[in-house]
């Protein structure tokens, strides 16, 4: 986490926690959801609008974590802000490497491959150290080698079970 949000919820301890502004889709984009766009729907109906600001983006996923009840959220200074999940709380890049395969998170971080599991619709997901994510679309070549390299067979799974199997929540706006 960085200094300054630190030193923010230091200063201003009980500043209350913000829902439904902020999503994540199955890409690793985030998305900013104002009044407007909350009151067209959820995340999955009403996006909202793309962050391309890179030191925001930056920002964001320095500070991204989980709380006890596996709902993700944005440190912003003082304050939480829940995202919305459109299906993962990581979303997996896959790239060879001169040390073979390496997966990180769309914020960068590498973190060591676990298990697959791919859904009904055919969707991939990797479990690593940090926890469950969907592959990227524009990882599946690299992804689909890396299993083949290391003789693994993705377990099925259902979409609508993969928060509760791996303990986060997707919309933490419908669990206030």
């Amino acid at each position: 986490m960085d200094e300054i949000v630190t030193r923010a919820m230091q200063k201003w301890p009980n500043v209350p926690h913000c829902f439904d502004w902020l999503g994540l889709d199955g890409r690793g984009s985030w998305y900013m959801r104002d009044d407007l766009v909350q009151k067209k729907g959820g995340f999955l109906k009403a996006k909202g609008e793309r962050l391309t600001h890179q030191k925001l983006i930056d920002f964001i996923g320095r500070n991204y974590q989980a709380d006890q009840q596996g709902r993700w959220y944005f440190q912003n200074g003082p304050q939480r802000v829940f995202v919305e999940l459109e299906c993962t709380p990581w979303v997996w890049r896959v790239r060879r490497s001169v040390k073979g395969f390496e997966i990180s998170t769309h914020t960068g971080i590498l973190s060591p491959f676990k298990s697959a599991y791919q859904d009904e619709a055919g969707l991939l997901y990797f479990e690593t150290q940090l926890g469950v994510g969907l592959v990227h679309s524009m990882d599946m070549w690299p992804a689909l080698e890396l299993l083949e390299h290391a003789h693994i067979e993705p377990e099925h799974l259902q979409a609508k079970d993969i928060p509760s199997q791996f303990g986060f929540v997707r919309s933490p706006a419908n669990e206030r």
